[in-house]
């Protein structure tokens, strides 16, 4: 039984390490069903940059520093009841999403504006609500009307290639020992659910998402014309065959090593390796047919599903075929098909009571579908070019103090190292938007056509994808919209991306305190460049090939040092029975944590030898910490809280602040003391980057 760093127990008694994290993570019960007003939401910025009011100065720093920098926020804080979680990075989405519906409001009223034309179809719902499934019809009748394996294939092809969910998806990329070229990657998919845990796991809670899942997908196969004492029997075949999917399926954990998920099969290879899928009809309708070869992840899935796919009867792989067909486009559809969807997807998986309003939804779809055109003119109203240069000389401190840390790892053999500072060398940071926009005269859009609009969306995304094959990779390209409130990082071509609006109080501010900017938005780029030398990023070299350039001996002192930290991740349980998972989110918290070292040398750099000045009683030091603890506040609803923990990569936001346990500076800022709860010795403390 793992034991407790905090506390002097082992981690299973139950009600004090569970209650101190589900009191940082959940929101209080006499808020699960309150929308927040706009005082009880907004972070209160003092003219240094930082929300005092939010702080619980009742708590001890070094007992629980969430509950100090954020205690009185949380308390105050409800989940909208439109939304699964709420958090700083929300009030970023919800001021990005307030410009983007002016400058939609204003695209709509001049028709043959694509932007405007693609978000009047949207909340044009009379129109969505008479058409209903007439605009699935041709689709779903292909479908029907496949008599074999080999034209379903082709179908299930053309659909994903409208955004459908397939038996593989299908990433165009750089080829990781070959950085200079794109190739295509397949990648296990197929699941309903959001990963094979939920169909594997025979807990309560899982066993009712899937009940909850079949009914679901009964709904859909009876609005597409199934009889409904059959449709129940049919949902549960489909909900067998997603299983099966399952069970072939990676963890989580195995789908980030990039040298397991490094395999090149040849298009002949297919067939012999892979035997029971239509593999010359699905490839060339994905339009990766003609390539001489592709890169597999997860070669056994590959295997396992062909295999499934074909033991399962024809008209069990239809019905699986049209859930996800319908499952796509439900958004766009009828009211009582937007309501199952949202049920299923809001309600159920992440405890959301509330869908959000049209608008908002319009809004989110124009975003994820010409990100390019509606940022374009995003960026001329709302990031000015002094905000850019401010950026770009944080970078330029972060990189300073990335070389500092590098150099001073004592851990490294000075042959890991040379090549460790040449790698940083070849770094690239691209800050606000891209230096080239999308062009989308290609893509028709039609006032009166939401689902084609969607469709025709989709496959121009694809089809720029493909377009890409056979030529050089393109370092300059953005895969993300400069309106993304994410930063995006690529081992391969050594880039990473830090898009406008992420560049937005409290995250970041001209006019704060450099110390909270560098708490804030120089944490999150120190994070994505750390994600450069993590345990999958620093398996590539200065020119982005996936390669051994470590010596053995400094390989084996990184794994130790990275079982560490896995170690102190175990050990968190924000719900009862439910631990965060260090080996899924390592490659996360090693980016945290180099980010947070290096955003704090680089802060000292800022102040060019010039003490840091005292605002309102706290040092330059504390209000760096503060600033990044600022940037975490997040409440969960237990079930988003649930699904997060068992499938994405990031830890929960507040677990993420943990990470000052390990820096000696934290220690230092606070006087943290042994006796105190989150109190780490030294040599228990993990010390890499």
């Amino acid at each position: 039984m793992p034991v407790d760093p905090i506390y002097p127990f082992p981690l299973k008694r139950p009600s004090i390490m569970a209650a101190l994290l589900s009191a940082m993570l959940t929101l209080p019960a006499s808020a699960a069903s309150t929308a927040p007003s706009p005082s009880e939401t907004a972070v209160q910025l003092a003219p240094f940059g930082f929300d005092l009011s939010g702080m619980d100065g009742a708590v001890k720093p070094g007992d629980n520093f969430n509950g100090y920098a954020n205690g009185a926020w949380q308390t105050r804080t409800a989940v909208p009841a439109d939304q699964s979680s709420f958090g700083v990075f929300d009030t970023l989405g919800a001021l990005t999403l307030q410009r983007n519906h002016a400058l939609l409001d204003a695209a709509q009223a001049h028709p043959g504006s694509k932007i405007g034309d693609l978000y009047a179809s949207f909340m044009d719902e009379d129109a969505a609500e008479r058409k209903g499934l007439a605009p699935l019809q041709g689709q779903l009748a292909q479908i029907a009307g496949a008599t074999d394996k080999a034209a379903l294939a082709a179908l299930l092809a053309s659909l994903q290639r409208l955004g459908v969910d397939g038996l593989i998806d299908v990433e165009i990329a750089a080829d990781d020992h070959a950085p200079t070229k794109v190739a295509a990657r397949l990648h296990q998919s197929g699941l309903g659910l959001p990963n094979r845990q939920y169909y594997l796991d025979f807990g309560a809670k899982m066993s009712a998402a899937r009940a909850a899942y079949s009914d679901y997908v009964r709904t859909l196969l009876v609005s597409a014309g199934a009889d409904a004492a059959a449709a129940q029997e049919r949902a549960q075949a489909v909900l067998a065959f997603e299983t099966g999917l399952a069970r072939v399926q990676w963890e989580a954990a195995a789908t980030q090593d990039v040298d397991k998920t490094y395999n090149r099969w040849s298009s002949g290879q297919f067939a012999a390796q892979a035997a029971g899928m239509d593999w010359t009809d699905y490839l060339g309708g994905l339009g990766i047919g003609q390539q001489a070869s592709v890169l597999v992840s997860e070669p056994s899935a590959l295997s396992g599903a062909a295999r499934l796919w074909d033991a399962t009867p024809l008209p069990v792989l239809r019905d699986w075929m049209r859930t996800r067909l319908l499952d796509h486009y439900a958004p766009y559809l009828n009211q009582a098909l937007v309501d199952a969807h949202f049920r299923f997807h809001g309600t159920m998986l992440s405890g959301t009571p509330e869908i959000r309003q049209r608008w908002k939804r319009g809004v989110s779809l124009v975003t994820r579908l010409m990100g390019g055109e509606i940022g374009k003119q995003y960026v001329d109203q709302y990031f000015p070019p002094a905000s850019k240069a401010a950026v770009e000389q944080m970078v330029a401190n972060l990189l300073a103090a990335y070389r500092q840390r590098l150099s001073a790892a004592s851990w490294m053999e000075p042959a890991t190292r040379a090549k460790a500072l040449e790698k940083l060398t070849t770094f690239k940071a691209m800050v606000g938007y891209p230096d080239q926009w999308t062009d989308y005269t290609r893509l028709a859009i039609a006032r009166d056509d939401l689902v084609g609009n969607a469709m025709r969306a989709e496959a121009f995304a694809y089809q720029l994808s493909l377009d890409k094959l056979d030529h050089p990779v393109d370092r300059s390209a953005w895969p993300l919209g400069p309106t993304s409130t994410a930063g995006w990082a690529n081992r391969s071509t050594n880039v990473v991306i830090i898009p406008a609006a992420l560049l937005q109080a409290p995250l970041f501010d001209p006019a704060a305190d450099p110390a909270v900017n560098y708490g804030g938005v120089g944490a999150v780029i120190g994070h994505e460049i750390s994600h450069h030398f993590d345990d999958q990023g620093r398996k590539y070299d200065a020119s982005g090939t996936l390669s051994d350039w470590w010596t053995a001996q400094d390989a084996a002192r990184f794994k130790d040092l990275t079982d560490q930290l896995v170690k102190q991740y175990d050990a968190y349980e924000p719900l009862p029975g439910v631990h965060a998972n260090g080996a899924t989110t390592l490659s996360e918290n090693l980016a945290d944590l180099g980010g947070l070292e290096a955003s704090y040398l680089a802060y000292q750099l800022s102040l060019n030898g010039k003490p840091a000045p005292v605002l309102a009683g706290y040092s330059g030091a504390q209000r760096f910490f503060l600033g990044n603890a600022q940037i975490a506040r997040t409440v969960y609803r237990p079930e988003a809280l649930r699904q997060r923990l068992l499938t994405d990569v990031h830890a929960p936001a507040p677990l993420r602040i943990e990470e000052f346990r390990n820096m000696d500076s934290w220690y230092q800022a606070f006087d943290v003391q042994p006796g105190d709860r989150e109190y780490l010795a030294p040599g228990q403390r993990v010390k890499i980057w």
